[in-house]
């Protein structure tokens, strides 16, 4: 996961220009970075990481149960192979 990258100081000149005082500016910018901190964040990659090991792990499952799916059709013929040529 990535992290939210936060200008602490960046952020508290921001708000003192806006007409905060200083020690306002910076329990706002330690409250905003503590919530930052506490967050993880999905980035595209990871995303599309999740969905191609999702999309091969479906593949894997989907050959498996062609390979299952095949071998009970098989059985199937072969037991009603079998049927039909003790009922005739």
């Amino acid at each position: 996961m990535a992290t939210v990258t936060f200008d602490t100081h960046k952020f508290v000149k921001t708000l003192e220009a806006a007409g905060l005082p200083e020690q306002q500016a910076e329990a706002i910018s330690i409250a905003v970075r503590d919530s930052h901190e506490s967050v993880d964040v999905a980035t595209r990659r990871d995303v599309d990481d999740l969905r191609k090991d999702i999309d091969s792990k479906l593949e894997k499952m989907e050959l498996r149960l062609t390979i299952k799916l095949g071998t009970i059709v098989m059985l199937a013929l072969g037991a009603f192979t079998a049927l039909s040529k003790w009922i005739a």
